[in-house]
C-alpha cells in the first residue's frame, strides 16, 4: 500500500469519525443509524466495514478518538503558562461549562452524552469510557498534587479521592443541565468546587 493510499484510507476514516461524533452527540449512540453517517459524511455503506468491523467498533473508535482529543487539551490547560495550578483548574472547570452550555445545554461532551447509555450496551465501549474517564481523574490528581506542592491550593482529603470526586460532581451537574436546560447546576458545581479547592491567599 502506498503512502497517498494510506493517507487516504487515514483522511477517510477520521472524516467518518468526526462526522458520526458531531451527529451522535446530538441524538446519542442507538438513535443514529450508520446509513444517516455515511450519507452525511459522503462515504459508501460498504466502505465503512473497510474501516470498521461494526458499530460497536465505529463507537470505540470514536471514543478512543473523543478522548485523545480531550486529554491533550487537558493537558494544554493544565500546563498554562503564566497561572499557578489553581489558576489552571478553575480555567478547567470554566472551560467545561463553556463546552456544555450551547445549543439549549446539549454541549458536547462524549462522556456525558453517551456513558449511561453505552455502558449498558457495550462492554467494550463501557471499558472506552472507562479508561477515558480515568485518564481524566489521574491528571486532575496531578493537578491538585501539584498545586498543593506549591501552595497555590489546599484540599481537605488525598488528591485523588477529591479528584474523583470533583470529576462526578461536574459530570452530575452537566447531566441536570440538559434536564433543566438552563446553566444553574454548573453555578452550584463552581461554587461546590471552590468550597473543596481552598485557594491560597
Amino acid at each position: 500500500m502506498t503512502t497517498a493510499t494510506q493517507q487516504h484510507n487515514n483522511d477517510v476514516r477520521e472524516h467518518i469519525l468526526e462526522t458520526g461524533q458531531r451527529i451522535m452527540a446530538g441524538k446519542g449512540f442507538s438513535a443514529v443509524g450508520l446509513n444517516e453517517i455515511l450519507k452525511d459524511a459522503g462515504v459508501p455503506k460498504g466502505s465503512f466495514y473497510h474501516y470498521f468491523g461494526s458499530k460497536e467498533a465505529f463507537g470505540v473508535a470514536m471514543l478512543e478518538r473523543y478522548f485523545d482529543d480531550y486529554l491533550a487539551q487537558i493537558d494544554s490547560t493544565l500546563s498554562q503558562l503564566g497561572l499557578n495550578m489553581s489558576q489552571r483548574l478553575m480555567n478547567y472547570w470554566q472551560q467545561w461549562q463553556e463546552s456544555q452550555s450551547f445549543f439549549d445545554c446539549q454541549g458536547k461532551c462524549l462522556a456525558v452524552k453517551l456513558g449511561a447509555e453505552v455502558a449498558d450496551l457495550s462492554d467494550s465501549m463501557r471499558l472506552t469510557l472507562q479508561a477515558g474517564t480515568s485518564g481524566i481523574i489521574s491528571r486532575l490528581t496531578q493537578a491538585l498534587e501539584s498545586g498543593v506542592a506549591e501552595g497555590s491550593l489546599t484540599v481537605d482529603d488525598e488528591p485523588a479521592r477529591v479528584a474523583e470526586s470533583l470529576y462526578q460532581l461536574w459530570v452530575g451537574a452537566s447531566i441536570m443541565v440538559k434536564i433543566v436546560r438552563h446553566t444553574g447546576p454548573f453555578d452550584s458545581a463552581m461554587s461546590m468546587t471552590q468550597h473543596i479547592i481552598h485557594t491560597a491567599p
